[in-house]
């Protein structure tokens, strides 16, 4: 029995590895046909941006052609999307030839070698946020994060391919300042055909996706490139092509796993394509999945990934990662399964041994539109146009995460990017929305109303947010603002409906709040408070301290406080707000008075007497005199027989009539006013005067004799 908490954590990690056993042991043999036509689709797409991909990592064609083969397959076998396909993109290419470039010269042996090594460590990373069961950690890199940068790489690839499109120098510098004054520069040393090969294909590729959107126009642009080539012999012409490429199966590369001063200077671009693409495998599968209705587990999406990156950098590929349009084109070609990504992976596989030889007449000046094209479209102008309406913190972090991308080496403009998202997230959840709430129109919800009054003896806060350490900073300041603002409210009700969790610091915050209102005479309720929220409160004997009876059911709360706890002189003679549904019955005498200011009243001066023991003196031979300090309309509702009605203005005034009568009972409703008055008189050294308990509520109770004025 010891070992059963270690052994379901390891047997749960070792299924994720065990994915495609469960893939080809539900599989429904119907879904074949779908799936391999999916496939057979997809792979008109893998090559020629196989090829283009890796020309823009600055990697030879077939480690593109590896890339989308291998990670396909492994990607398709291993994933939790039945729609994802995994392969070369243009963003992590863009970063792998970031990352690369201050390391070893473009096309050289160690080039290559660090690529196959940068794959593998992406892949190493990814599978153990997988394992390790982190893949909720992608939900807090904002959406905007992921335009910003996207819209960077586009306008990055653009300008890099300048140089292939007119076959003109550009420096070689990573820097688009740089390469923009280097084209600039040597502009006039363009070569013409080469520009009209690459103009001509980014015309043409643009009428295909507007006139005939379904074609696969990377691949026709890619053809008719080869053909014109070789058929007017433009290689013997200064057109650069892409030469010959390798028949055989993706080979196991020679990785120079052991070489620890290249891993220490890799580690940060294979975090910063590792997290990248974990954020963008997130993002277009959960956005097929909402075209589809398939429930993702994260994870071992992850691990997917994971293992897609670490197999292409194994077998001669570079780092792969998800690919939108790819993903799309295999929902709409009706994949059922992962098998469709994985089928896809084998045809190109196919199609790449047959076809090797007529991909050598390929032009990079055709590539380099295509990309050119391609990087453009990455702009997503109309997502960029609602981020910049929508708030400012997510504008700050789309232009922060572009700018970063333009003007930093790109594995730490992701980075920024992502960092910046993790502190915009917690500056939002750090400042929880405390503001205070009013009934509606219709007296049935609580709601936010600006510039309403609030009552002058009760706020009612609504805290929107989690009480954790990093906010109730910013809780208590909000609330003890409120109290500098109405310093004549003596209570607090807090509403925590929206209070998701609480921790220590969250309590010790309440506690101040609840001490700092009980010395100024009043006290703090909480209404609404979720049932977790609650037992953490209990377990940390907060429920002690404030009471099990200040915690109200939405319904009751203001009610209760109204019967219970406001002082209804104050409700009737000086408030002109009638805030609640309570105070719309109160009489509205045609005077207004200002009552002393709210003190706490010491108790043991005053004296009070019970329903019963008062119905007792009045039948005694030398009864007291019952004045009810009520209102007239009040009074006349129901009150004890006996008693006479002196509302309470006019008794403060007429304190001295009372003197010298040996006993007095004071009579309302509540007791509240009672209190008030007997206050006032106590400190005016008058004797004899008792309070009747709990007011006509409690002589009502009793069931004794009320008497009513028509």
């Amino acid at each position: 029995m010891a070992t059963r908490p270690i052994l379901t954590p390891l047997a749960s990690s070792a299924s994720y590895f065990t994915r495609p056993v469960r893939i080809l042991r539900d599989y429904k043999i119907q879904n074949l046909r779908p799936d391999l036509i999916a496939g057979l689709t997809l792979s008109v797409l893998v090559l020629p941006q196989g090829i283009a991909f890796a020309f823009i990592a600055g990697l030879p064609p077939q480690m593109g052609l590896y890339a989308g083969i291998v990670g396909a397959i492994v990607g398709g076998l291993w994933g939790s999307s039945h729609h994802l396909h995994t392969g070369a993109t243009n963003t992590a290419s863009l970063l792998v030839a970031s990352v690369l470039i201050p390391i070893a010269a473009q096309g050289s042996p160690e080039y290559i070698a660090a690529a196959g090594m940068l794959a593998v460590m992406v892949g190493v990373f990814r599978v153990l946020v997988g394992v390790a069961r982190l893949g909720v950690l992608a939900n807090f890199v904002s959406d905007s994060v992921i335009v910003g940068f996207t819209a960077g790489a586009g306008i990055l690839i653009a300008v890099g391919q300048m140089r292939h499109l007119l076959r003109v120098n550009d420096g070689g510098s990573t820097e688009m300042v740089t390469r923009l004054e280097n084209l600039i520069i040597h502009a006039p040393e363009t070569h013409l055909i080469t520009l009209a090969l690459g103009g001509g294909a980014i015309v043409l590729l643009i009428l295909l996706r507007r006139f005939f959107p379904k074609l696969p126009g990377p691949l026709i642009v890619m053809v008719l490139g080869a053909a014109i080539v070789a058929v007017f012999g433009l290689d013997q012409q200064g057109v650069r092509i892409t030469g010959e490429l390798p028949r055989s199966l993706p080979p196991l590369a020679s990785l120079p796993i052991f070489n620890l001063n290249l891993i220490s200077d890799l580690s940060m671009g294979a975090l910063a394509l590792g997290a990248i693409g974990l954020v963008e495998a997130t993002s277009i599968a959960r956005s097929i999945a909402a075209r589809s209705g398939q429930r993702l587990e994260s994870n071992q999406e992850f691990v997917g990934q994971g293992l897609a990156s670490l197999a292409s950098g194994l077998f001669s590929g570079y780092s792969t990662s998800a690919s939108f349009n790819r993903s799309a084109a295999n929902y709409d070609a009706n994949a059922q399964t992962g098998l469709a990504a994985a089928f896809s992976g084998i045809f190109a596989l196919i199609a790449m041994l047959a076809l090797a030889p007529a991909a050598a007449y390929i032009p990079l000046a055709v590539l380099a539109g295509v990309l050119i094209v391609i990087g453009l479209g990455m702009i997503d102008v109309p997502e960029m146009v609602r981020i910049w309406r929508s708030t400012r913190g997510d504008t700050a972090i789309m232009l922060v995460t572009l700018f970063a991308t333009l003007f930093l080496p790109l594995q730490f403009a992701v980075l920024t990017g992502i960092l910046m998202s993790l502190a915009y997230y917690l500056l939002k959840t750090s400042m929880p929305v405390v503001l205070p709430v009013f009934p509606d129109d219709a007296y049935k919800h609580l709601e936010p109303r600006p510039g309403k009054p609030q009552c002058p003896q009760l706020a009612v806060l609504e805290v929107r947010g989690d009480l954790y350490f990093g906010a109730v900073g910013h809780v208590e300041d909000a609330i003890l603002e409120n109290m500098q603002k109405h310093p004549h409210q003596r209570y607090l009700t807090l509403r925590m409906q929206n209070v998701q969790h609480i921790d220590i610091s969250g309590i010790h915050v309440l506690e101040s709040i609840v001490r700092h209102y009980r010395e100024l005479g009043g006290d703090v309720y909480i209404s609404k408070v979720r049932p977790a929220v609650q037992k953490r409160m209990e377990a940390a004997g907060f429920v002690t301290l404030l009471g099990e009876d200040h915690f109200l059911e939405v319904d009751e709360a203001i009610p209760f406080l109204f019967q219970h706890v406001l002082d209804p002189a104050i409700c009737i003679y000086e408030c002109e707000i009638r805030a609640f549904l309570e105070c719309q019955n109160l009489p509205r005498p045609d005077y207004h008075l200002d009552l002393p200011g709210s003190v706490e009243i010491d108790e043991s001066k005053l004296r009070f007497i019970t329903a019963k023991a008062l119905h007792h003196r009045l039948a005694q031979p030398d009864p007291p005199l019952v004045v009810d300090v009520r209102e007239p309309r009040e009074f006349k509702r129901g009150h004890i027989p006996q008693a006479i009605n002196i509302p309470l203005p006019q008794l403060v005034t007429r304190a001295t009539e009372l003197k010298a009568n040996l006993s007095v009972v004071l009579v309302c409703r509540t007791g509240r006013r009672s209190h008030r008055v007997a206050q006032a008189l106590c400190d005016q050294n008058c004797t004899g005067v008792q309070i009747l308990e709990g007011g006509m509520l409690n002589w009502e109770a009793a069931n004794l004799l009320v008497a009513i004025e028509f």
